[in-house]
């Protein structure tokens, strides 16, 4: 039958029951998605050279972010182990310990070098069985110490020669991990047969393997800690979500030949999906892998005085699964979202961003909801509460900075459509940028919300810091350095007072010697009245009282401020036991070690108001010349030094150091300050900086990947317009300028949007709100620096890019 018979009209069949259409056949709802994702996932695969080369940019950006992710969900772990080990070696706090066979007494000297803290530790057996502190198989004798392997490279090194004079002990090993808080950290533990003498100064210790509960933060420590842990984070996920549209123009044509063979628009997105699951899905394996080396470079670092042990780099188990499945689904969730735009048909790509203007009314929406869920709580966050909304306050900041990055693409095509003129490389970027800025926004996204968060923390801090930071009243004219020591007998003060005179970079040295003592006949218990006696010359004397005139051989009595009365025994004619009975804890009463030394205030000793010492307290008592008392047969003595050093003299601290720090425990070293911080909101402040340097290190490496893939889309346009002659130097400036023009709008927004965040959040804890002009300089400033290294590093390969040659296709 020919062609025409075949469409010959057909007889109509019998009359009949009407036969309904059979259902579809066709694969479920669930089949659909699996078919078209597995074919996307073939195409990112196996689908050529520019698939791959996608495929490899988005997993390797997704492996940065997820690297970074894992570290951040190791933070309770590190957190926790640090602190562990810091407890089990301490073990303050767990009451009183008999003396027995099993006990030992504990004590600290810790030290200072070159503004390092180095924890030192003295202890004493009691008995055959002492214990141990974790970390030293064996306790060291008298003489001897084991310290951290960090310790023992200083002390072995030439930099370590100042402090090898100032611990003249033995090292007979090394303490382990499980005794240091980190491998960087600088501690020893020295044996002693001398803490007997000096019970006081000295804990008894039966064990070192006891953690007691940790002390809750503060709201206010808690809202910082909150506020970094997003702050910190947040970028992460915005590169991350960035990483996943790599190559977005070029798949949008590959998507259109699958029109050609009868897939529909909802097919290719879900193939679009599929291949942004399988970048996201290897991304998962490079982080995890390059996790691993990245745990061992953490052990070896130091940053703002914290380091960690890479064993102790451990993400839970619940943060990881959490990131295995947030981080495909992003991945799916931005691939569909940025398609919604672009209409796909058989014969090209259409989008609709030249015809239609971005809108900005969606892009406040997240910010709006975020002003809706913080603004109840301002004035309701303060120190003295324990708690706070911790994921309704995360969720309005994260929508706050979100509103900041869906802002930054209507921004910047906003400002490049009314830009006009200029130099041939300017035009060039604006023309770009007004094609499509959605890549130039997408690129400086991370770095502006990570600047936006920075300068709002950096207000956060600045507005509460006062809270954490007190006067310490220290007068840092009269004095650099403090020293208090007990002395075996008063006869070792004015050795002290040689040794100090005699150190390099000493100016001027006001020492002073003292006991405190009952009223002799008296018989000491817990209410017996006991009086301080200074001894001291004229010129020291008259740093802690208004006197008049001052001889050798003069007596004062000065009434403590502080109380507003003057102590029983500060009278003339008042009598006292210069060898004082001491404490016994095995006898539960007091016992004289040594033969009584009476002494007397004599009757014509006159009353002085006292001052403010050079620590801001003020001494009372009887203050009395050497030619008046004699303390060098006296027991029980503290001398105290005041040191002003040379600031000409490099190390003037160390030589002081060196010269009364002979490895005895029983000397105390203080720096004099103006002001005295909370170690704990010092510690938080670190932890902010030392993951600001880690983001934005996975800031600068994401911005040249993007870089990277940004150059790789136009290469075929640059080679055309190299072939045309337009100089190398006009495409490097328009390229410069194609970063320069977003990252300079975004820095603005970051600035308005730190702002504003910070504004609410130092609302939040009832803070007037203050703008640090220097830290927002420096935030944007670094924000700015990151940028110009990315683009110096991307022009290597954008001459390479710039031939003739690149028109050749395949």
């Amino acid at each position: 039958m020919s062609a025409l018979d075949s469409r010959a009209p057909q007889a109509s069949p019998a009359p009949g029951p009407a036969i309904e259409p059979a259902p579809p056949t066709g694969p479920s709802g669930a089949a659909r998605w699996a078919a078209d994702l597995a074919m996307g996932a073939r195409f990112a695969l196996a689908g050529g050279r520019e698939s791959w080369v996608r495929t490899v940019l988005t997993a390797v950006g997704v492996g940065l972010g997820v690297a970074v992710l894992m570290v951040a969900a190791s933070v309770p772990n590190m957190l926790g182990a640090r602190e562990a080990r810091g407890e089990a070696r301490e073990n303050f706090g767990f009451g009183q310990v008999e003396r027995s066979d099993r006990s030992a007494l504990y004590t600290w000297s810790d030290t200072e070098f070159r503004g390092e803290g180095v924890r030192g530790r003295y202890i004493e057996p009691e008995g055959s069985n002492p214990p141990v502190p974790p970390g030293v198989e064996r306790l060291p004798a008298p003489g001897e110490m084991v310290v951290s392997p960090a310790l023992g490279e200083l002390l072995a090194s030439p930099e370590g020669e100042l402090l090898r004079e100032r611990l003249p002990h033995r090292i007979t090993g090394t303490i382990g991990d499980e005794g240091l808080l980190g491998p960087k950290e600088l501690t020893f533990l020295a044996g002693s047969d001398t803490l007997s003498r000096f019970g006081s100064s000295a804990m008894r210790v039966d064990r070192f393997d006891e953690v007691g509960e940790p002390e809750p933060l503060d709201a206010v420590l808690l809202l910082l800690v909150v506020v970094i842990c997003v702050v910190l984070l947040f970028p992460v996920w915005v590169f991350i979500a960035t990483s996943v549209r790599f190559g977005g123009e070029r798949r949008d044509r590959r998507l259109a030949a699958l029109r050609l063979v009868g897939a529909d628009s909802r097919m290719v997105r879900r193939i679009a999906a599929g291949e942004s699951l399988v970048g996201a899905l290897l991304g998962l394996a490079v982080g995890a892998a390059l996790f691993l080396p990245v745990r061992g470079l953490i052990g070896r670092a130091e940053i703002f005085d914290i380091s960690v042990f890479p064993a102790d780099v451990r993400p839970s188990a619940l943060l990881t699964a959490l990131i295995a499945v947030a981080v495909p689904v992003s991945a799916v969730a931005v691939a569909l979202f940025a398609l919604r735009g672009v209409a796909i048909e058989p014969l090209g790509v259409v989008r609709d961003a030249g015809v239609r203007r971005r809108r900005l009314w969606w892009r406040l929406v997240p910010p709006g909801i975020g002003l809706v869920l913080l603004l109840p709580l301002i004035g309701g966050i303060d120190a003295e509460r324990g708690t706070i909304d911790t994921y309704r306050i995360a969720a309005g900041i994260v929508l706050l900075l979100t509103g900041v990055t869906a802002v930054l693409p209507w921004l910047v095509e906003w400002a490049v459509n009314r830009m006009r003129g200029g130099p041939l490389s300017v035009q060039l970027a604006v023309r770009r940028l007004q094609l499509d800025s959605g890549p130039g926004a997408r690129a400086v996204s991370g770095i502006t919300v990570a600047v936006a968060g920075a300068i709002a923390v950096q207000m956060l801090f600045g507005g509460v810091e006062g809270d954490y930071t007190r006067s310490t009243g220290h007068d840092t004219s009269r004095a650099d350095l403090v020293i208090t020591r007990d002395l075996r007998d008063g006869g070792q003060a004015a050795e002290l007072t040689g040794a100090l005179e005699g150190a390099r970079g000493v100016s001027r040295v006001v020492g002073t010697a003292g006991v405190r003592v009952p009223e002799a006949g008296a018989e000491p218990d817990g209410e017996t009245p006991w009086t301080s006696i200074t001894v001291a010359d004229c010129a020291a004397l008259e740093q802690l009282a208004e006197i008049a005139s001052c001889e050798d051989g003069d007596v004062f009595l000065a009434s403590p401020v502080m109380d507003g009365v003057e102590e029983p025994g500060a009278r003339p004619g008042a009598r006292f036991d210069l060898n004082a009975p001491v404490y016994s804890e095995e006898e539960e009463r007091y016992v004289r070690t040594e033969e009584a030394l009476p002494w007397s205030v004599p009757r014509d000793a006159s009353g002085v108001e006292p001052r403010e010492g050079v620590m801001g307290m003020y001494i009372g008592g009887v203050l009395a010349t050497p030619g008046a008392l004699d303390l060098t047969r006296a027991t029980g003595v503290r001398a105290e030094f005041s040191v002003k050093l040379d600031p000409a003299v490099p190390d003037a601290a160390e030589h002081v150091r060196n010269a009364v720090e002979t490895g005895s425990p029983q000397t105390q070293v203080m720096r004099v300050s103006a002001t005295e911080q909370s170690s704990r909101f010092a510690a938080v402040q670190r932890a902010l900086y030392a993951g600001a340097a880690g983001v934005m290190l996975l800031i600068g490496a994401s911005m040249v990947v993007s870089t990277l893939e940004q150059l790789r889309e136009r290469r075929k346009l640059l080679s055309v317009l190299i072939a045309f002659g337009t100089r190398r130097s006009t495409l490097g400036w328009s390229v410069l300028w194609q970063t320069a023009l977003p990252v300079a709008l975004g820095l603005f927004l970051a600035a308005a949007g730190g702002i504003g965040l910070g504004a609410v959040l130092l609302k939040l804890v009832s803070v007037p709100v203050a703008v640090h002009w220097t830290s927002l300089g420096a935030m944007t400033g670094i924000g700015a620096g990151v940028v110009l290294l990315v683009t110096v590093l991307s022009l290597p390969p954008l001459w390479r890019m710039m031939r003739p040659d690149g028109l050749r296709t395949e």
